[in-house]
């Protein structure tokens, strides 16, 4: 059986096409209404050129449109990448050139830095709305196309520690095993698996997954098509920021089963507005809050199950390149962090496995379903995707880790220098890079500081050019300029000398330690 997404969704389709299977406000679309409008797209895209192995940027928001687009492009053998809309104009040219993409479609109030940074290549160009629904109109709504294969590529974006985002290039049939569950093909229903009334696949009603995520991010399209390829249904929230009271409104609309959050930074939010509304949504529905991407405190997981008693929490582990690793228990208020062992293992430097309370540090890898590698970045490719001297291939995408005697994993971070805010990476080097343009900045090492809310906060230490004083708020906002805004430092620092390295590299160590206790004089 070839695994190819496309083909998976169409059989769906053909099965059960009247089934609910996307919610974004106002719109409902069945398995078979969301197979339709992806095949006219795909049909209005090949009359433009489109072919298979192109790239279509998608630079939009959360909506329908998002997963149509991307649905459209797997049934033409084709890629979507994903765009952070918050991106300005330098940070997009990077993008839609390191893709090669053909076309991209975006929103209407970010065409200026589009336009300011399309390239030669990028023919196909369409704005979400009217322009948009009349083009899936004219078009044909035949499944006119060819065959396809298992191995026909999904690209996720990743900002990934080091350097600019990179494309993470996984076969069809990989993504589907190690991101997308699979399906579960053959196992134990999913109904029955996540504690759901069996009669509700019968009734034709499947798993209601809330992503509240950007769609930009792998987290939520992978916790999207999930539902979708289980039969059930992904609920979204339209726009642009994640909003608590709208997302808690949606759950009980649609009798939402599973919310994918990112950490503490959605966790407080979703935390906040249930206690200042106490009584105001029937949550019994809800199962579980899923968390990936960032830190869910051992706190935060308490008070989401006081709030919420039917639910259930789960903090997991993964990365774009990896897919679903591991997840978090709970025990006296500490999170016990287990791995997957049919696919997850902690290697030494000669990618042997780590005996269990050796206490041996080593590098968190996947084997068998994993990623081919970067898009055009062998170098990258050949760091991160190891072959053992047995043969294995794995990918070891940066995570240092520890196996205690229990087999549970004792997480000791990033060996490369990476700020995750809010779920959001943040590469120190590009941000410093960014400060010393400023004609008043010598020097700057930028950290992440500890942040209740965004488990990080951005911060920078500089020294200045000149005797004259420097002026925060100004860097702050020239820095605005050339870098999305959850980049920009929180705080900026000015010393008298910064610490670095033998080797002329910044004393990241020295860096946090003096910036914390910056923010406490």
């Amino acid at each position: 059986m070839q695994f190819n997404l496309a083909d998976l969704y169409e059989a769906n389709a053909d099965a059960f096409p009247d089934r609910l299977a996307v919610v974004s406000g106002a719109t409902r679309m069945t398995f078979g209404q969301l197979d339709e409008r992806a095949t006219r797209l795909a049909n209005h895209w090949a009359a433009q050129g489109v072919q298979a192995g192109d790239h279509i940027g998608l630079y939009l928001y959360n909506g329908h449109e998002y997963l149509e687009c991307m649905l459209a492009a797997w049934k033409l053998r084709a890629c979507t990448i994903n765009v952070n809309y918050r991106y300005v104009a330098d940070e997009l040219r990077y993008v839609f050139d390191n893709a090669d993409l053909v076309g991209v479609i975006f929103e209407a109030d970010l065409a200026g830095q589009v336009h300011e940074a399309l390239t030669d290549r990028m023919h196909l160009r369409m704005v979400r709305g009217p322009g948009y629904e009349a083009a899936l109109a004219a078009a044909s709504p035949e499944r006119a196309f060819g065959p396809r294969s298992q191995d026909d590529l999904v690209i996720i974006y990743t900002g990934g520690t080091t350097g600019m985002p990179r494309g993470v290039m996984w076969r069809h049939e990989d993504l589907f095993f190690a991101a997308l569950q699979g399906g579960n093909p053959g196992g134990v229903p999913i109904a029955e698996a996540a504690g759901l009334a069996p009669q509700m696949l019968e009734n034709g009603d499947g798993l209601h997954i809330h992503p509240t995520p950007p769609l930009i991010h792998g987290n939520a399209q992978l916790a999207s098509w999930i539902a979708i390829f289980n039969g059930g249904v992904a609920v979204l929230v339209p726009g642009r920021s994640f909003n608590p009271e709208a997302t808690l409104d949606a759950c009980v609309a649609e009798q939402v089963h599973s919310i994918s959050i990112v950490g503490d930074a959605m966790a407080l939010p979703l935390i906040a507005t249930l206690e200042a509304n106490p009584g105001r949504w029937d949550l019994t529905d809800c199962n579980v809050i899923a968390s990936a991407g960032a830190v869910l405190s051992a706190n935060m997981v308490a008070r989401l199950e006081e709030l919420i008693p039917t639910m259930m929490v789960l903090n997991s582990f993964g990365a774009s390149e990896t897919g679903h690793q591991g997840t978090a228990f709970y025990e006296d208020g500490k999170a016990i962090w287990y791995m997957d062992e049919s696919h997850t293992v902690v290697l030494d430097a000669d990618l042997s496995p780590v005996e269990p309370g050796s206490e041996v540090v080593g590098m968190l890898a996947r084997f068998g379903h994993i990623p081919l590698g970067y898009y055009k970045d062998q170098e990258k490719t050949d760091a991160t995707f190891k072959t053992a001297p047995d043969g294995t291939r794995y990918v070891i995408p940066g995570d240092m880790a520890m196996v205690a005697e229990d087999d549970s994993v004792v997480f000791l971070g990033r060996g490369s220098v990476c700020i995750n805010t809010g779920g959001e990476k943040v590469y120190a080097e590009e941000v410093e890079e960014t400060l010393k343009h400023h004609p008043r900045v010598f020097d700057a090492v930028v950290v992440g500081v500890p942040d209740d809310r965004w488990g990080q906060r951005v911060e920078a230490l500089i020294t200045a050019r000149g005797d004259e004083p420097v002026d925060a708020e100004d860097l702050v906002a020239f820095c605005r300029t050339r870098i999305a805004g959850y980049k920009v430092p929180r705080a900026i620092w000015v010393v008298a000398d910064l610490n670095r390295q033998p080797s002329g590299k910044p004393d990241y160590r020295w860096g946090r330690e003096m910036a914390i206790a910056l923010g406490l004089s």
